[in-house]
């Protein structure tokens, strides 16, 4: 560790140094230079990384002493559990340090490698991914074509078919790890991006929902997050946002797929998934009849989708858990900012839908055009 963290902190300070020792806050001296005082031949510093500060104590060319202190965040259960949520804090920290009068300075942020390097990012002002290159078409182009008047294909329900079974097998693999189930509950209802940043979303005046409305919508949502407290037996394997813009079929009319963007953690309730990708088969159902009714075509799709997940899996409690996550996708595809130009009555619909499902303890998907009344 002495000789890694030297080569992290010549490339700081731009110049060789010589490690005088590295300590822990509430411990002995792991490592000391100073003869007579090192430690045991093959010491290493016990968890480093991993959320303790340690303070390292290092002499310049011109043998002026200095000392630093290196942390990083523990995994714990406050929305700390992925190495991005951690990433995401410090590099906050990083700027928000350095902005404040009298606040202690920050002089760099960076990461560990798997061999235990440390590689600085201070420069960093926004971050990117680089993906590979995905040959095909999204799957919303088959719902496009249907809702445009085209005729329903076997390939249509091969398709449902493939996508349903793919999250049977992804959802068979369970953990145990309640604290992961209660944060994906939590952030369904309180996330920015999910129900309560969704509702924020809406503007004040509108034909279709009404401020009381939505308030109501989010008071029977957070009454869910305390029954599904009691469901991290159903932690599992998802993809986090399962919609029809995130499949990419490679050939025009296979069942290959590719998917993209998988989102908000690795673990999650199954109903997110399923209710990502189905509710679009209402949405596109309502807008080719521009709100009266759920297309029969798409309505096939829709119970096909249901069937072949539940023929897999068995997985009839399903029923006792999708209703506020049907409410989050609700809220998204009635949204006048992702979707400026759907019908008013499209709309209503949609809204009747999140709130009748919202007050149905065990959710029918037979029973679709009762809860769009």
């Amino acid at each position: 560790m002495k000789e890694r963290m030297k080569e992290y902190l010549e490339t700081i300070f731009g110049s060789p140094l010589r490690i005088l020792s590295i300590k822990g806050l509430e411990e002995e001296l792991e490592y000391r230079a100073v003869e007579g005082e090192r430690g045991e031949p093959g010491e290493k510093i016990k968890g480093f990384g991993y959320g303790k500060p340690y303070f390292v104590s290092f002499e310049t060319p011109g043998g002026e002493r200095q000392e630093v202190v290196i942390s990083s965040l523990k995994g714990d259960g406050f929305g700390h559990e992925y190495p991005s949520d951690r990433a995401q804090i410090l590099i906050w920290q990083y700027r928000a340090f350095n902005s404040l009068p009298r606040h202690v300075k920050a002089l760099d942020v960076g990461y560990f490698t798997g061999d235990g390097r440390l590689i600085s990012t201070r420069e960093a002002v926004e971050y990117f991914i680089l993906c590979e290159k995905v040959e095909g078409e999204e799957y919303v182009k088959d719902l496009e074509r249907l809702k445009d008047g085209s005729k329903l294909r076997k390939e249509d329900e091969a398709r449902v078919t493939a996508l349903a079974s793919y999250l049977a097998d992804i959802h068979a693999h369970r953990r145990v790890a309640p604290g992961l189930y209660l944060r994906r509950i939590r952030e369904l209802v309180g996330h920015s991006e999910c129900i309560f940043g969704l509702t924020d979303s809406y503007p004040l005046e509108n034909e279709f929902i009404t401020q009381p409305e939505l308030e109501e919508i989010e008071k029977l949502c957070i009454e869910w997050r305390w029954k599904l407290k009691r469901k991290t037996h159903r932690l599992c394997t998802v993809h986090g946002d399962f919609h029809p813009w995130n499949v990419m079929f490679h050939t025009a009319t296979g069942t290959d797929f590719t998917l993209l963007d998988r989102s908000r953690g690795e673990w999650g309730e199954a109903a997110d998934d399923i209710t990502a990708m189905t509710i679009n088969y209402l949405f596109f159902g309502l807008m080719k009849t521009r709100g009266r009714v759920i297309d029969t075509d798409f309505r096939r799709l829709y119970e096909l989708f249901f069937d072949v997940y539940l023929a897999y899996t068995g997985d009839y409690e399903l029923m006792e858990v999708i209703q506020p996550f049907y409410a989050f996708r609700g809220l998204v595809v009635a949204s006048p900012v992702w979707y400026p130009n759907i019908s008013l009555d499209t709309r209503k619909k949609l809204f009747n839908f999140i709130k009748n499902v919202l007050q149905t303890e065990e959710f029918d998907y037979r029973k679709v055009d009762e809860y769009m009344d």
